[in-house]
């Protein structure tokens, strides 16, 4: 790629009415080929589709639809095999294509661009490309959904305890199941957005030309279809001058990175000595170059940090269009980076999670003990007596004062003594105490979404329905 600030005296394809040649600083500052050429595929299907159309209208004969299409195929196939020159003086990935186009099959060339402009040419790609986005990070945070849920079934057929938190403090125990599920119901809302998202962005802009339409016969609604869109945008103004469909896309991407992120810092803590309740393996983590001893969660630390990345991307291109009058702008050259950027970012963390997860090992005995502690029972206790007929808000501070009993001697609720139970309340005793473990804790959460082994198996089934739906 040429990559000087000299002055290029190549004539450019818009370059009539000029008659300076741009400064090749400025070339290099307006120039968006070294990323935009990424829309190749796209850019040329939707030469492809628009010239055919041309055709089928009478506007181009059909040796000249054939020249330019065989033409466009040529590039194509060049592009892939890697023997492409992309050159910086001819700007972005569609000028690069038609100068291409005009270099091997002559003048016909300029025909390709009759009743078309950049702007409907550049956000028809965009689309293309951000709608197919979309449906692959879909399918594969579907496929993450998917291992979550069969590791949830696997630990729940030993019933695996792991502590609930608040405030990242022990409140009471719960099933590891639950825990999985908990990101399978996250993970199918984040689907839910990106298949919305692309739905609402399945609007073809080709026809709208430059911002008015075009006095030309198009069919607009057979390029439509040849590109896979339900069909054209409603307004011309609009269909080149709105990227709320890349707002869109980046939203749910910000929100899936959320998710993954939330998930990441939970692998981190529980991966630490101090927690113990998992092993991660050992292809998706890395060591020290001091301490032989480390084995650090690079995978999840990365990706708790690339959400940032993906945040920005979101926050950039709002305050890129915030301002910016209908329609076209240059402005918008700025809304493909952080799309791209985001898309990559995703496609990788999701792919490395659903190799992760199955080979991560979790410790029940440890989780287990982790569960009971922090009085994680205290509630249980309270609606016992809730059950006996005690008003709930009694019944809290009584246990209350049982947790500031048992904390300041170092011992669990079910180590109370008889007299130190029942002199907090007559209905309590050592043996009721001592009833309510974490597991009978747990078969206890029977509402519907609770933790009870019932109610996770009931979710799993739900679950691996709408999988198969």
């Amino acid at each position: 790629m040429t990559n000087n600030h000299t002055k290029n005296t190549d004539k450019k394809l818009w370059g009539g009415r000029f008659a300076e040649a741009t400064d090749g600083l400025v070339e290099l500052f307006n120039a968006s080929v070294g990323f935009d050429q990424r829309l190749y595929e796209q850019d040329i299907r939707g030469s492809l589709a628009h010239v055919a159309m041309l055709g089928k209208q009478g506007i181009l004969t059909a040796e000249e639809v054939g020249q330019i299409s065989d033409g466009l195929n040529s590039v194509l196939a060049d592009i892939r095999a890697g023997n492409f020159e992309w050159r910086l003086d001819r700007e972005d990935v569609h000028m690069n294509v038609e100068a291409a186009l005009r270099d091997r099959i002559g003048p016909v060339a300029g025909k390709l661009h009759t009743a078309r402009s950049r702007n409907d040419q550049v956000a028809v790609d965009f689309r293309l490309f951000t709608k197919e986005a979309a449906l692959d990070l879909a399918g594969k945070t579907r496929e993450l959904r998917r291992v979550m849920l069969a590791e949830a079934e696997k630990h729940l057929q030993d019933e695996v305890l792991l502590p609930g938190y608040t405030h990242l403090q022990v409140a009471q125990p719960i099933l590891l199941s639950h825990w999985f599920m908990a990101y399978v119901a996250m993970l199918e809302r984040d689907e839910g957005r990106l298949r919305d998202a692309a739905a609402r962005m399945d609007e073809s802009p080709l026809g709208s030309s430059a911002l008015a339409g075009t006095p030309w016969p198009l069919d607009r609604h057979m390029t439509a279809e040849a590109l896979g869109f339900a069909r054209p945008t409603a307004n011309s103004l609009d269909g080149v001058g709105s990227r709320d469909f890349a707002l869109e896309f980046l939203s749910a991407c910000a929100i899936l990175a959320a998710h993954l992120s939330r998930l990441s810092e939970e692998l981190i803590l529980y991966s630490t000595f101090e927690f113990g309740f998992l092993t991660l393996p050992d292809s998706h983590t890395t060591g020290s170059s001091i301490m032989p001893q480390k084995k650090n969660p690079d995978v999840s630390e990365l990706s708790r940090g690339k959400a940032g990345r993906v945040f920005g991307n979101l926050m950039g291109l709002l305050t890129v269009v915030k301002g910016t009058p209908l329609a076209y702008n240059k402005d918008l050259q700025e809304d493909k980076e952080g799309v791209f950027d985001s898309y990559d970012t995703l496609s990788i963390v999701l792919r490395l999670y659903a190799e992760m997860m199955p080979k991560t090992v979790w410790h029940a005995d440890v989780t287990k003990a982790a569960a009971a502690r922090g009085y994680s029972t205290a509630t249980d206790v309270a609606d016992f007596l809730a059950r006996g007929g005690v008003p709930f808000r009694e019944a809290h501070e009584v246990v209350g004062g049982l947790v500031g009993l048992a904390s300041r001697s170092g011992r669990q609720l079910w180590e109370l003594a008889d007299a130190e139970l029942q002199g907090a309340h007559p209905l309590l005793n050592a043996q009721v105490a001592q009833a309510l473990t974490v597991e009978e804790s747990v078969r206890s959460r029977q509402s519907y979404g609770g933790t009870a082994p019932e109610r996770v198996r009931e979710a799993i089934r739900n679950a691996r329905q709408a999988l198969e739906n």
